[in-house]
């Protein structure tokens, strides 16, 4: 049987790159996302293409008992997963603490921390059936350093990367590798999502250099999960030539 995978956040961005990636290599596909008519779209996609078996779960990751009820009910012969990709997450808004909206801060955190802590809670039991695993948390350069107007969309991904390093202790017991992959300036629906569907604005933060695409980040997260079993890269930030970092660009 193929070795199985499972990506939230796959109805585009770097978790649709990543379901291709590993459907091309020959993985099936456990493929979760809110819209589900895009889930479906990719189910057939790949299938056609890569002769794989791709199984969509359309649930929220914000809402614990739907995330749980989604991996408890399983089929027998999806329950061996090998890879989970904590892709699932979004910013929303570049407001000034005090003029923020709480209700987006709401979101960015039930999506962000509360999501990936439930779909780790409820997929670890079936790799700790298997003894091994591998945890793949999709942080972000705005885990390393606060930016300005970056508030609670930057807590959020340092709090991912506290997750990473804390699960990385607990599961080592378990043979269960957790690699955290934070990636700078990216073009995908990120920044569309942050500013309401603004193209003009969304466009703009690209203007001036070479972003990574989805494709770039689904490549490095394909690379560590292929390593040899008694290798872990912990953690790992990419970005584009022209970024060092969350704050510094060369642009042209």
């Amino acid at each position: 049987m193929n070795k199985i995978v499972f990506i939230t956040g796959a109805t585009s961005g770097f978790g649709a790159a990543c379901a291709v990636q590993f459907a091309e290599a020959g993985y099936d596909i456990i493929i979760n996302g809110r819209r589900e008519d895009r889930l479906k779209h990719l189910k057939k996609d790949m299938e056609q293409k890569f002769a794989v078996r791709v199984l969509p779960l359309p649930f929220d990751v914000r809402k614990r008992q739907e995330v749980f009820k989604a991996v408890h009910t399983l089929p027998d012969d999806w329950r061996n997963i090998s890879i989970l990709i904590n892709n699932a997450g979004l910013a929303l808004g570049r407001d000034f603490f005090d003029e923020a909206d709480i209700d987006e801060w709401d979101t960015m955190l039930d999506t962000n921390v509360k999501g990936l802590l439930y779909v780790s809670k409820a997929v670890l039991p079936l790799m700790l059936a298997q003894n091994k695993g591998h945890i793949i948390n999709l942080g972000s350069v705005a885990a390393k350093e606060v930016y300005e107007r970056g508030n609670v969309y930057c807590a959020s991904k340092f709090a991912v990367d506290a997750i990473s390093k804390s699960m990385r202790i607990d599961l080592l017991r378990h043979n269960i590798k957790v690699t955290a992959i934070h990636p700078g300036a990216a073009e995908t629906e990120f920044s569309l999502v942050r500013f309401n569907g603004d193209a003009d604005q969304a466009h703009a933060v690209y203007n001036d250099f070479k972003p990574l695409t989805a494709k770039d980040v689904a490549d490095v997260i394909y690379y560590c999960t292929t390593v040899p079993e008694h290798v872990c890269i912990n953690d790992l930030v990419i970005c584009p030539v022209q970024q060092a970092d969350a704050v510094y660009f060369h642009k042209k």
